[in-house]
Parts: C-alpha cells; structure tokens; sequence
C-alpha cells in the first residue's frame, strides 16, 4: 500500500542498471536510501537521496550519480519531471491521472488502510503505564497510558507480534506504606477514630478497602502485632488497587495482555539468576564511587559497593546493585524484569515512562546490551508532565492532602476519545496543557473536533447521495471515472491520503504516534478547505446535478477520506463519528 515503496523499488533497478552498465560499482548497500515526499512540496511529489548515500562508497561526485540517475528515471512510466537539486537530492514530479487511479487502492482496502508486513511477525514488548499501586490513576498516568496503547496499536498495524505489558511495583517500601495507611482505615471501619500521619496514604479511596478488611476478617487484626498483619494487609491492597487501576484503564480503552510483578521476580529468585550472568562476564565488581558531579553532598559517605560495569555500554557513571543494608537495589530488580521479558517477548523492548524517569534511560539501555549480549534493544519513551487547566486557569492538586484529579474524573468530563486524541497533540518529549474547556471546543483549534468534524462531514454528503440514489459499495466506487477530479485541491488532498501508509509505517519505526494525530489534523484541514471552495464555487460542490460521472467520482474521493480518517481514529483507539451532537 505505500506507493513510496513502489517508487524506492523503481528506485533501486535503476541503480542496479547503473551498476550493470559500468556507471556504479558492484557491491553498493542500498539499504540506507530513502525514498518519501519532499518538505517544500514544490520541488515535486517523489524525492530520493540516493546519490548522497552512494557517493563516498561509489568514489563519485553526488551531482554526477543524481545527473545520471535522473537520464533514467525519466523515462519510468508516470514520471513528468526528474530533477537534481541542491547537493544531489533527485526529486520527482509524478503524472496527476497516476495519483488518481492508485486512490482506488484505498477504496478496496477500506478498514485495512494503512496495514502493511514492516514488522514481519517480530516480537515486540511494549511496558507502559506500570504506575505504582498505591491509589487511583490521575491525569500524569493518564498520558502514558494513551502513548503506550496507541504506539501497540501501531506496531501492530504494521505487522509486528505485540505483547502490552503492565509492571506492578509492588516490592518496594511505597506498598508497605500503602498497607499501613490501609490498615488505618481498616480501623476507621471497625469505628475508632483515626489520624492520618504525615507520610501515609491519606486518600479517600482507601475507605472502601478498611471497610472490605473489616467486613472479611472483623476484628481479626485489631491487636495483631504489625509484623503479623502487614504482609496480609499489602498483598490485599495491592490487589485492591489493581481491580481499580484495571477498571480505569478499561474506561480509557486501554487493556494490557500481561500484568507482571516485581514482588513475583524477586522470589522468585530471577534477581540472582540475572547478575549471575553478568557476574559471568565480568560485569561486577566491587567499587568505590566518585562523589556526585558538584559540591559533595554531606551525607556522601564512599564505601565499597557491587557496581555493574555500565559505562562499558554507554552509560555516565558505573551503577550500585545493592544498597547498604545489602538488599537488591530497584535498578537490580529491573535488570531481572527485562531479562525476563526479553527472553520472553523478543528483542525489541519498549518502556514508556514519566517525565521522573529521565535518569534511568542510559543505565537501562546500557543492562540489557549487557544482559541479553547484545541481542536485545530496548527503547524508552519519557512522557513529559500534563498541565490540567479548566479554561486557562491551572487546576490545583494536592496529592499530599489526597486530593487530585484522576484519570476518571478526566474521562467521566470530556470522553475516552477526546482523552486519547488530546494526549497525542504533543510528541510525549514535549510538556502538554489539557484544557478541560477547549478540549470540547467546537472550533479548528480543537484538533479532535476538528478531525471528528470533517469525518461527519463526509458521512453527511453520503447520506444525501444516497438518498439521491447513488450507490456507495467500493468495488462500483473504484470503478468511477477518477480522472474527473482535476481540480488541484482534489489532486492533492489524494495525495495527502495516499501517503498515509508510509506515514503509518514511518511513526512506527521511529516510535512516534502523535505523527498520527498529527496527520490527521492535516488530512482533516485539507478536506475542510475544498468543502469550503465548493460554498464558493458551485461548481466544486460534491454532488452535481446533472453531472453524475463527476459526482460518482467526488463520492468516491470523500469515501476515501472517510476511511483515511477511520483508519487514522482507529490506531488512536478512538471511535469515528458519522453525525456531531
């Protein structure tokens, strides 16, 4: 489906004449040529730069491999214009009427649009959300649960084995914290009346915990020393937190296919198993740290400590292992998760984090280099902080006190799609503001309005085509005589469609869904204009009375962005209107 891979493939037989006829050297790696719609859309409709890549291994002059490459792409068939621009880059204009006839391509395709064999059944896992167990999800989790869901949608799209994971972090000194506070209210229940102290869970949503505590077990654990009741009381609200967490994350459309837990690696020895191995390798060793970059802090006391040599795999500075009291650090424990998961979903690992993650990437990237030999690659996409306004005025939230808005709140207020849309209106690098009030805009600077709107435009004009008699099955629609749309508005918005699958393609390979959503806005703007034009020009409208050819073939052209603009929705997770209430 992407044309710009029919044109890299005419591409590469012209080079590989090229090297037949004596004018390239055997041998060349065309690998890393690329093929893709030029920036300025003046300089054409095709560009490569392929002479740039060839020139230092073929010993020529770029301008000369270009001159010569664009002798023979001139005569390809649909190819107007081939020119060498600047340094060496060959740009292409390609013939209108050829534009128009693969559009029927998108018509046949309908919902599998944009689906392509890129991934080739790798196996890909995708970590996302893994928010700590300790209360509802608030708006922060909420990005990353979007980005993660929505990057799994892609690769999947484009063919990869996907496997969406969720790590539960219950392990740490936080879950115990989480059981005290859950303790308190179990008391609550059992109708004493309780403070909160400074550092435990003070939210509400632990109520209805103590009151199932008190309900199962009465007053079992009233007396009970803590060493007898906290373990109990953890593994309970963890539980209870995760029903929770999972019923948030199905009212935003997100469902993970496996839950791990940092407790369950850590019994269940993995920890061991993996240092072991890099132990094996001479990764470990005992050492003594530099003090941290800066003034040294008063409480920096050095010691020995068992260090993983990750400055060997790229990272700043080599990493503890273990803390002073001799129990596994959390870098440990994660250096046993992604052994685990590599060994158990394939060579691409994903994580998508917080913006309080930032630290973590290189030492990371730097353990599982180390700990699958070079096997595995992981890639980790830092979700920059969401500022909740409600009409340009901050909305305060104190997680201290237990009060802060959750992902629920969010959804119950706007909906899961225009949640899922504006969280993918920034790349995740970039710090987003979600307006409660202009995220329900009805106007062009609302982007899933936006998009939403011309989708229902387009179902709009079907309906009345119907009612008309036009028939709108695909096969007959294919079939419409395309070259009637010579407007160059036409032209171009079939242009912009038919690069949705390289874009698909592109977003996924560089990790980045908001070029989704981004590409929709545009798809969706270039629509709106030529049903503006046609409030001008009548002659431009999309039915035409009298003319049914010209009209079959403006239905077939609004069909298609009506499926772009599903197909597009649909990897957003996000369900496409045909009617705006």
């Amino acid at each position: 489906m992407n044309v710009f891979k029919d044109f890299e493939a005419k591409i590469v037989t012209a080079l590989e004449q090229m090297v037949a006829a004596g004018e390239l050297p055997a041998g060349l790696d065309f690998a890393r040529i690329t093929v893709e719609p030029p920036r300025d859309a003046s300089h054409g409709d095709v560009s490569t730069n392929a002479a740039m890549v060839l020139a230092k291994p073929a010993g020529k002059p770029p301008r000369a491999i270009a001159e010569a490459l664009v002798a023979r792409l001139k005569g390809m068939d649909a190819v107007t214009e081939a020119s060498v621009a600047g340094p060496g880059f060959v740009n292409l204009r390609i013939d209108a009427g050829w534009w128009l006839t693969r559009m029927a391509d998108i018509l046949t395709a309908g919902d599998a649009y944009g689906e392509s064999k890129l991934g080739a059944g790798r196996r890909v896992n995708v970590e996302f959300v893994s928010a700590n167990p300790t209360g509802p999800m608030h708006v922060g989790h909420t990005r990353g649960a979007v980005v993660g869901d929505v990057l799994a949608r892609l690769l999947a799209k484009v063919g990869y084995d996907v496997t969406r994971e969720y790590y539960i972090n219950d392990a740490g000194a936080q879950v115990d914290v989480l059981a005290r506070s859950a303790y308190l209210r179990y008391r609550e229940a059992l109708g004493e009346t309780v403070t909160i102290p400074e550092g435990l869970y003070p939210g509400d949503y632990l109520k209805p915990v103590g009151q199932a505590l008190k309900d199962q077990d009465g007053d079992r654990w009233l007396q009970a020393e803590e060493g007898e009741w906290l373990p109990y009381f953890r593994s309970f609200t963890v539980a209870r937190m995760m029903v929770m967490i999972k019923q948030d994350l199905v009212l935003l459309g997100v469902e993970h296919d496996v839950f791990s837990s940092e407790k369950a690696v850590v019994d269940a020895g993995a920890v061991d198993t993996a240092l072991k191995a890099l132990e094996d390798q001479g990764l470990i060793y005992t050492g003594v740290l530099e003090p941290p970059k800066g003034k040294k802090p008063e409480d920096w006391e050095p010691r020995p400590q068992t260090l993983f040599r990750a400055t060997q795999f790229g990272d700043d500075v080599d990493r503890p292992l273990k803390k002073s009291d001799g129990s596994w650090t959390y870098f440990a424990n994660d250096i046993a998760y992604h052994y685990d998961k590599f060994r158990r979903s394939g060579e691409l690992l994903i994580d998508v984090l917080g913006a309080d993650h930032g630290g973590y990437v290189k030492r990371m990237q730097a353990a599982v280099t180390a700990i699958t030999g070079g096997k595995g690659a992981l890639d980790v996409k830092i979700c920059q902080l969401v500022n909740l306004l409600d009409d340009g005025q901050p909305v305060k939230m104190s997680k201290r006190a237990g009060r802060f808005v959750t992902l629920r709140d969010i959804v119950e207020e706007v909906g899961a799609g225009v949640v899922r849309f504006i969280m993918l209106t920034r790349r995740n690098d970039q710090t987003l503001d979600f307006d409660l009030v202009k995220v329900t805009e009805k106007s062009k600077e609302n982007p899933v309005f936006y998009v939403q709107y011309a989708h229902a435009r387009c179902h709009s004009v079907l309906r009345h085509a119907e009612e008309a008699g036009y028939v709108l099955d695909a096969a007959g629609l294919a079939a419409a005589p395309l070259s009637r749309l010579d407007a160059d508005e036409e032209v171009a918005l079939v242009k912009l469609m038919l690069s949705f699958p390289r874009t698909v393609e592109a977003a996924a390979e560089a990790h980045e869904p908001h070029r989704i959503a981004f590409y929709l806005y545009d798809l969706a703007s270039a629509f709106h204009g030529l049903w503006n034009k046609g409030k001008d020009d009548a002659s431009m409208r999309f039915l035409i009375e009298g003319d049914a050819e010209l009209t079959r073939a403006r239905l077939a052209l609004i069909t298609a962005v009506a499926q772009v603009i599903a197909a597009g929705l649909h990897i957003l997770g996000v369900e496409p209107v045909k009617e705006m209430r």
